[in-house]
């Protein structure tokens, strides 16, 4: 096992090395800054949250420098295409129709479930008005039920929709979801927890093949030697782990 801890280390330290020298400028890494305990903005106003350490470490692991920017969901893949950051760790699921327009990294969350909430668990989901936000494997997944798809493009909205009585349901990334239900009491789970997407990933601009193959190697080396996991537990702890 060290071999192999050792030869991957090695591997991410050489091609941060090398994207270093022949990109030459801080690496820019989007996220929303709006999906707690993924990603947020602290009372500092600084970004925070799992993919702020887990960013921090990968950078760190690859000897990268590093920064963060903060860009809105309805447009983060579009602002990572026209270069207004390398790369994105916005707690993004792998799927097919995104990885046609941006290449991703290997996943690093498990698939995580997805789960309705409302204010009642009798509450139609499948054939009421369900609020997701836009561009979320969430609402692609309302529109392939009877439901009414409501969109919104900040996920807290989502939430109030349900609580405003806009929409019968939301639907959102359980891990996003769980505080409301057990912190705030006023909103409840409705119906068994759906896993959708291949997992979470970096997502990168076609052309940036050494870069996602720097990240793919600080992932691996991160899986393992367990720190991975140990964000997992600490972020996530109702997530799958590797």
């Amino acid at each position: 096992m060290k071999t192999i801890l050792l030869g991957t280390a090695a591997l991410a330290f050489s091609l941060g090395t090398a994207f270093a020298a022949g990109h030459g400028d801080t690496v820019r890494l989007g996220t929303e800054g709006a999906y707690p305990p993924y990603n947020f903005l602290n009372d500092e106003g600084e970004v925070a949250g799992f993919e702020r350490e887990l960013g921090d470490e990968l950078c760190a692991r690859a000897e990268l420098t590093c920064e963060w920017v903060t860009n809105a969901w309805d447009s983060i893949i579009p602002n990572l295409t026209s270069g207004n950051y390398d790369a994105i760790i916005a707690g993004m699921s792998i799927t097919p129709e995104r990885d046609e327009v941006i290449d991703f990294s290997q996943n690093y969350t498990p698939p995580s479930p997805s789960a309705y909430i409302a204010m009642s668990e009798d509450a139609d989901t499948q054939g009421g008005v369900v609020a997701a936000q836009t561009g979320t494997i969430q609402a692609d997944h309302v529109t392939s039920t009877e439901a009414t798809l409501l969109e919104f493009a900040d996920p807290e909205e989502v939430v109030s929709a349900v609580r405003s009585g806009e929409a019968d349901a939301g639907m959102a990334d359980k891990d996003f979801l769980t505080p409301f239900v057990e912190n705030e009491g006023d909103v409840v789970f409705v119906g068994e927890d759906i896993p959708l997407g291949g997992g979470i990933g970096m997502g990168f601009r076609e052309s940036d093949t050494e870069l996602r193959e720097t990240f793919n190697a600080a992932i691996q080396s991160m899986k393992d030697d367990g720190s991975l996991n140990e964000l997992i537990v600490k972020w996530l702890p109702d997530s799958q782990q590797f």
